[in-house]
């Protein structure tokens, strides 16, 4: 049986195959270079394709996979990547405070720096929230992440 918030293993293939280990593990590529502004906001976003094509317009321009990227981007359509990481709409989570704490990205999302395809490494359940919390004297009162 399955339980909400643990998705533990999912790994979606993603409409252009993506490799975290290469971009953020092998060329160290920082998580917020991609993943603009998840200091500041509540939701570490999908980052947009312009993103993408900073490097993308002169890198690795032979790959398939990038020649479909450059078309989609010059034609304006959209590449929805598919979210692997998803809490329940009742909580209430916000990156911004995470970070400005001094939390890692790898403390919630694992080594994905080591990953070809991201997959969900914790169970992101309260339990798991909630063990960090303490640990860390952090609020555990409900209405801290929850609407």
């Amino acid at each position: 049986m399955v339980k909400l918030g643990d998705n533990t293993g999912y790994a979606p293939k993603q409409p252009i195959p993506f490799s975290h280990k290469l971009h953020a593990g092998d060329n160290q590529i920082p998580c917020q270079y991609c993943h603009v502004g998840v200091d500041k906001s509540k939701h570490a976003v999908v980052p947009a394709m312009n993103i993408c094509m900073n490097c993308h317009q002169v890198v690795k321009l032979d790959s398939p996979y990038i020649q479909k990227l450059r078309d989609m981007y010059a034609n304006g359509q959209p590449l929805e990547w598919i979210k692997v990481h998803d809490l329940p709409d009742h909580v209430r989570f916000t990156h911004e405070r995470h970070i400005a704490a001094g939390l890692d990205c790898t403390q919630c999302h694992g080594d994905v720096g080591s990953m070809e395809r991201v997959s969900q490494v914790k169970t992101l359940q309260m339990g798991f929230c909630i063990d960090c919390h303490r640990e860390k004297n952090a609020p555990t009162h409900c209405e801290s992440c929850h609407y």
